[in-house]
């Protein structure tokens, strides 16, 4: 049983009931996740009302439409919505002659050029060729982008001026993309994606979602290039923001559909957009728990989801505070738990492991699809 909605509901759905193929079903019993690998054969029904998100219960597939017909004209309407943005292919992006599809998940391999990262700050020192050989070989690898950033965005991080950030990454990105390597560039700063966009750079990827700097929704907007809109509570705080939530999904939901639609209002087409729920980001353990869990709502977005967990801070929360240099077995998880749940790409340190994950996750869907 499902539960009506108040009128003034709003409705989230969030798909479950997974398959590995649609093979040996009945017509219209699943439906196919953002065109991926995934397939899903109910949706979580949850309204939202003066702040208090409730769980409606489950709706089969098949059942869809004659429950969405029971619905007012308002809700019916989004849940319409909501389905065809759930199942719709996303559009590829281009990376200089490379063309990026979205219809399997793929490794974005880190490459920091910081002296202060978490993880691996002051790995490269200032060595922009040694930087970009390690780029390369994430490529090599197996990562189909390869993601540079001059400035560390963990808790407590320092601001770095933006001559001395792209002073950093300019010549790294210029060394890969003249060796074919696609690149993002990880910065909140206008003058810094102008500086890396002319190096090569291909995508920006913004933990501030182009809040930070007043510029930068105009530079991307006249660079016509793919963004990663990531979700923070407080942009200008970013990890360091308030980690308060009536219901983490549903906010964090909210948060990237307002922040969509400023940016496509700001000249950007909303088919280059992509989101990042900013796991860490302000929010506790049980918030990125939540967030992990119910990732696959966020395809009703429409846009392709990256997701950032590789050796983050709640994997040490749940291993004995394994430093970070230690959180490979919980960085494969999560990114395994992103992938079944439709994520398009996953960031990581750890490249070839990751890659190699996500190969045989691969390998298991196609025999299914195989029938055998």
């Amino acid at each position: 049983m499902i539960e009506t909605p108040s009128p003034a509901a709003r409705l989230y759905l969030r798909p479950v009931a997974f398959a590995d193929t649609p093979m040996g079903r009945p017509d219209g019993a699943v439906l196919r996740l953002a065109g991926g690998l995934q397939w899903f054969g109910a949706v979580e029904a949850i309204g939202c009302e003066g702040g208090v998100a409730r769980v409606l219960g489950e709706v089969p597939v098949a059942a869809l439409d004659d429950w969405i017909a029971t619905l007012n004209d308002e809700q019916g309407e989004r849940a319409r919505e909501l389905v065809e943005r759930l199942t719709a292919p996303r559009a590829a992006i281009a990376a200089g002659e490379r063309v990026l599809r979205f219809d399997q998940p793929q490794a974005m391999g880190i490459l920091n050029v910081t002296p202060d990262s978490f993880s691996d700050g002051g790995a490269h020192g200032d060595d922009a060729g040694a930087a970009a050989a390690v780029g390369v070989d994430m490529a090599a690898k197996g990562a189909a982008i390869v993601d540079v950033g001059g400035e560390s965005t963990r808790p407590g991080a320092q601001l770095v001026w933006e001559g001395e950030e792209a002073r950093r990454v300019v010549p790294v990105i210029e060394r890969l993309a003249a060796s074919g390597t696609p690149v993002s560039i990880d910065t909140r700063k206008a003058a810094v994606m102008e500086a890396a966009l002319a190096a090569g750079a291909h995508v920006v990827n913004d933990v501030a979602a182009l809040m930070w700097d007043d510029r930068a929704v105009d530079v991307v907007a006249r660079a016509a290039c793919p963004v990663v809109l990531m979700h923070s509570p407080d942009p200008a705080r970013g990890a360091d923001g308030p980690a308060n939530y009536a219901h983490v999904l549903t906010d964090v939901y909210d948060w990237l559909e307002a922040r969509i639609e400023a940016v496509v209002a700001g000249g950007v087409d909303r088919a280059r957009i992509l989101i990042d729920p900013g796991i860490g980001f302000g929010k506790s353990l049980a918030h990125n728990l939540s967030l992990m869990n119910g990732l696959a709502m966020l395809h009703g977005l429409g846009c392709p989801i990256v997701l950032g967990a590789s050796r983050k801070r709640m994997i040490g929360a749940l291993s004995n505070e394994a430093p970070p240099a230690e959180r490979l077995g919980g960085s494969l998880a999560l990114a395994l738990k992103g992938v079944e749940q439709g994520a398009q790409w996953i960031r990581v340190h750890d490249v070839a492991e990751t890659v190699q994950a996500m190969r045989v996750w691969r390998g298991l869907r196609d025999q299914a699809l195989a029938g055998g």
